[in-house]
């Protein structure tokens, strides 16, 4: 019997079968693209270009600022209309470069040329940081930055992470699927850039298809010695950084610690994928897959859409909507956040858009004081308190909540979904975290 590769954690109804082995279709390219310069963590994009002037497919529009930023590049050939404040996910009042379809598809991708074997690892680092890859878990981190650890923090593995494990998400799965070989390319092009020889995928024990196409891939273009798959038993959040890197490796990173303090680099597999598109074509982060499902969307599946895309434009293409949605999340439905405005565009880290139907989610009703249960205890995957946390941070405690070890929480939403009392813990943590980093800088 396979062994679960974490403590805590939870099993919610996975909802994947509205798209689960749903080949990837491609949505219209759209009239306006509304790309924002804040789609990473770090500092946003420095616009480059003015209204009226004329972008090609690819080109960069948004220069990094900084060591902790990434490039942001034009999702369709036309004319800048605008550069002003849009809202996206992150922010009502983010800066945004307006693009109108115009002109022809001359792009600035070349053909294959499959000489980055030759290269050097900094020659792939460059392609990657000039593609402005970020992590497209959902966490957005400039991939070129996780490429260059402190020479005091030595890397070992790889570790890419193929689970999946957030309900109703399956474009990952299906691009491990239809793509097997580009993503084991991928993964050999980033341990040439980390210096390194091992890597591990790790993938849940509900994606057989998936595993069986990757271990077939690596048979044929390998090494087998140096990347391997492994199955882990299906249980949210094993998605998580610290739970794939204690379940492939058995170690564990310490409080307040980054992967790079056990010896380990993680990486998404759609970012693993995109690598091998910016190293073999130079083609810049313009698109991504993403799952558009829920009881309320018309046609759901896999799609292939361009960053800066409406969630409204995402809507008519997808079928339109068979209800009033009860809840529009951006994301999983545990971690992600629930949408007001259709007017948001897809990002880099959009992993998925659901259109939850009110059979599909809780319903809207005032939390109750803790009964001390201890589940969310139980199901915390950090090993934190979340239930001493929500009521230091109800009582504005935040002295309190600083010896709680706030920042170990990964914002999976487990306590908060096994909560008999509705407290919104992972929100309570939430603020602890904003309130402590304005109070520490």
């Amino acid at each position: 019997m396979m062994r679960l590769s974490f403590s805590g954690g939870i099993n919610p109804p996975e909802n994947k079968h509205l798209t689960e082995g749903v080949s990837f279709q491609n949505l219209s390219i759209p009239q306006i693209c509304y790309i924002p310069m804040q789609q990473h963590a770090g500092r946003p994009a420095r616009v480059i270009v003015a209204p009226g002037e004329n972008v090609i497919q690819g080109q960069m529009i948004g220069e990094a600022d900084g060591l902790l930023s990434a490039h942001v590049h034009a999702s369709i050939p036309g004319r800048v209309l605008d550069v002003g404040k849009h809202p996206t996910v992150y922010a009502r009042d983010t800066e945004c470069v307006l693009i109108e379809l115009q002109g022809s598809f001359r792009s600035s991708r070349r053909d294959e040329t499959p000489a980055w074997e030759a290269g050097t690892g900094e020659m792939i680092v460059s392609k990657i940081a000039a593609a402005g890859i970020v992590g497209l878990g959902g966490a957005a981190f400039p991939t070129h930055v996780k490429l260059q650890p402190p020479k005091n923090k030595p890397i070992d593995t790889l570790i890419v992470n193929g689970a999946e494990s957030s309900p109703y998400l399956t474009a990952d799965d299906m691009l491990m699927r239809s793509h097997p070989e580009q993503i084991i390319t991928g993964v050999r092009m980033l341990l040439k850039a980390l210096g390194i020889a091992s890597a591990i995928i790790g993938i849940e024990d509900n994606k057989p298809a998936a595993a069986a196409a990757l271990r077939t891939a690596i048979g044929r273009i390998g090494p087998p010695e140096s990347i391997q798959v492994k199955v882990f038993k299906t249980r949210y959040p094993q998605g998580g950084e610290r739970q794939l890197i204690y379940g492939a490796l058995g170690r564990q990173v310490p409080s307040g610690g980054l992967p790079m303090d056990a010896g380990a680099v993680v990486q998404n597999v759609g970012t693993v994928y995109a690598v091998y598109e910016a190293v073999m074509f130079d083609k810049p982060l313009y698109e991504r897959y993403v799952t558009v499902t829920g009881g309320c969307i018309g046609n759901p599946g896999n799609y292939k859409v361009r960053i800066g895309t409406r969630i409204a434009d995402l809507v008519e293409e997808c079928g339109g909507l068979t209800g009033k949605p009860a809840k529009v999340i951006m994301g999983g439905p545990l971690c992600g956040t629930a949408l007001d405005s259709l007017e948001v565009p897809v990002t880099k880290g959009t992993s998925g858009i659901l259109f939850l139907a009110a059979r599909e989610t809780p319903g809207s009703v005032d939390y109750l004081p803790c009964i001390r249960c201890g589940r969310c205890v139980a199901a915390c995957p950090a090993g934190i308190l979340p239930n001493m946390l929500g009521k230091a941070i109800e009582k504005e405690r935040f002295d309190i909540a600083e010896t709680l070890r706030p920042f170990d929480c990964i914002m999976c939403g487990s306590c908060a979904y096994i909560c008999p009392a509705r407290r919104p813990n992972n929100q309570f943590i939430r603020l602890a975290q904003e309130k402590l980093r304005r109070k520490n800088t």
